[in-house]
């Protein structure tokens, strides 16, 4: 059984107007807002926002690993590259202790 209907008068703009006669099939204005409405809700509400949150987490886990496993090479690498050049640093400085100074 069809859902039941109710005839409204709504007052929009001229461009709107003119965009919905554009997009809707001629006589079928009235299911083409119904639409339009509908797929508003369904991707500006709260819950359909904190949906499409958790989908986005569960479908980007494995790439979020995987681009932190390749960050963490990198990483590593820079502090290895920073380790070597402080030891080459120490090792090059001169001491100026009296038991080093003294011949």
């Amino acid at each position: 059984m069809p859902s039941a209907r109710k005839r409204i008068n709504i007052v929009l703009p001229e461009a709107t107007i003119r965009t919905i006669d554009r997009m809707a099939v001629p006589g079928e204005r009235s299911r083409f807002i119904d639409q339009a409405v509908r797929h508003y809700v369904a991707n500006q509400s709260a819950e359909a926002l904190r949906t499409r949150l958790e989908q986005a987490t569960v479908r980007d886990r494995d790439l979020d690993r995987e681009i932190a496993a390749d960050w963490f090479a990198v990483d590593q690498e820079i502090w290895h590259r920073l380790d070597r050049k402080e030891s080459a640093t120490r090792g090059a400085e001169k001491s100026t202790s009296s038991r080093s100074t003294r011949r």
